[in-house]
């Protein structure tokens, strides 16, 4: 199971607090470190500075004994420092183990392990030294000085420890109060989620309170609005997609029971059922029509692109398509004038087909004799080309639907073997299928329906 956002924040926040504690840790711990050595050492040089004293200034003729006596004293008083005298004279020696000391110093170790007299117990202490020139009065004498570094010790594993404590602690903290937080925070997108879960396909018109939204979730409340209209949209366009296949099949399918309920009605001869099997397969074939075109229409819309471009002249294809249709312009008395050009890459079967049913078109909505004038260039990235045919003018509402699924402005919705209301949104197909668009205008009395494609 994942984890929710909530957890994940919490788990951020106790990652980062993690990560500054351990920092911060770090630094202090190298600075209480430092302090401490800088405190061992202060301890240090305060002691060789009061022997030293008494070394380069005595001028008593027991020097050495006088020393010895007040370093004897010292030890007594302060167990936590420790003091050496060596020399070559006898009389300016002090501590036992001095020489080992003094060989543990040369050595370069900056702390030696020194056993307390008449004592089992070991310290481990820092140690330095510092010799001193003979004078008249005395040799030469090298003085040592140390303090246990037992309790300096302590007190940072002390301080580590407790520095650990509150690091796991103040993780733990940030990791609640971060998992609060976020609970705090995240609560505009659980409104969001139970409004997103009301909306459904009886009440599709709802939609997500935006000035309820914070800032940062308005943006996506807006994207989401604009995702559920266009759900909608397509909702309501399947909903007539469906009820319009309903009735272009119906109508065909209508005619071919009753047709054959009415030859099965009585005895026929064969030229009777003729007639009724050429009617029915009229039918048939318009039956075929559909079903191809809505299969063409259902490729496109999976995205399906045009394969096999060929760079060709629209001017040429647009005359092969009027040759194609003069039959039908011949029995309409109409012509076709053709201005412009462009070449431009195309499948030419899927043009040829956008081409042939813009002009089925232009045939069927115009007047007997009347001239359709087909403009060709291009524009930009683009080429384009249009059918423009005197006909009844056509509202702005309609002029937006032309290119929809079984559409006609003729409301009786009329049904013939030559037009079914595929024929544009063919073409539409056609010109994405091209990268490119369909357009129409109703302008004065003429109609121009077309459609570009991309030049490259």
């Amino acid at each position: 199971m994942r984890n929710s956002i909530a957890t994940r924040l919490a788990l951020m926040f106790a990652a980062a607090a993690l990560a500054v504690f351990a920092l911060l840790g770090f630094a202090l711990h190298h600075v209480l470190a430092g302090e401490l050595v800088r405190h061992q050492q202060a301890e240090i040089d305060a002691r060789l500075e009061d022997i030293s004293y008494m070394l380069q200034y005595g001028r008593a003729p027991n020097l050495g004994k006088r020393i010895q006596e007040k370093l004897d004293t010292l030890g007594s008083a302060d167990s936590r420092t420790r003091t050496w005298m060596w020399s070559d004279d006898p009389a300016y020696r002090f501590g036992d183990d001095a020489a080992e000391v003094m060989s543990a110093i040369d050595a370069g170790r900056d702390s030696v392990e020194v056993r307390l007299p008449d004592s089992a117990k070991t310290l481990r202490m820092r140690v330095h030294s510092r010799t001193m020139p003979a004078t008249a009065a005395r040799p030469a004498v090298r003085f040592m000085a140390g303090v246990d570094a037992q309790p300096f010790r302590d007190t940072l594993r002390n301080f580590e420890t407790a520095l650990l404590l509150l690091t796991l602690a103040g993780t733990g903290l940030a990791a609640a109060l971060g998992y609060w937080i976020a609970r705090i925070g995240l609560g505009p997108v659980e409104r969001l989620s139970e409004e997103a879960q009301r909306i459904g396909p009886d009440n599709r018109a709802l939609r997500l309170q935006l000035p309820a939204l914070p800032r940062e979730l308005a943006r996506l409340g807006v994207s989401f609005n604009a995702a559920l209209d266009r759900l909608d949209a397509a909702y309501a366009q399947l909903a007539t997609f469906s009820d319009d296949v309903a009735h272009e099949l119906r109508t065909p399918l209508a005619n071919l029971i009753g047709q054959t309920q009415v030859a099965l009605g009585r005895e026929r001869n064969a030229p009777e059922l003729r007639e009724v099997l050429q009617s029915n397969l009229e039918e048939v074939e318009r039956l075929r029509a559909i079903v191809a075109d809505m299969l063409f229409l259902a490729r496109a819309e999976q995205g399906v692109r045009a394969r096999g471009l060929v760079a060709s002249s629209i001017a040429q294809e647009v005359g092969k398509t009027v040759e194609f249709l003069d039959l039908l312009l011949d029995e309409a008395g109409m012509t076709v004038q053709v201005e412009g050009d462009a070449v431009a890459p195309i499948e030419t079967s899927l043009f040829r087909r956008a081409l042939t049913n813009l002009l089925q078109n232009a045939i069927q909505h115009s007047r007997p004799g009347a001239q359709v004038l087909v403009r060709i260039g291009s524009h930009g990235r683009s080429a384009e080309v249009s059918f423009s045919n005197p006909s009844a003018p056509i509202a702005p509402e309609q002029l937006a639907r032309l290119f929809d699924r079984f559409y006609r402005i003729d409301t009786s919705r009329r049904n013939s073997g030559e037009n079914h209301g595929l024929g544009l949104s063919i073409v539409k197909a056609v010109a994405v299928m091209h990268n490119g668009t369909v357009f129409a205008r109703s302008v004065g009395g003429i109609t121009t329906v077309g459609f570009s494609v991309a030049l490259q």
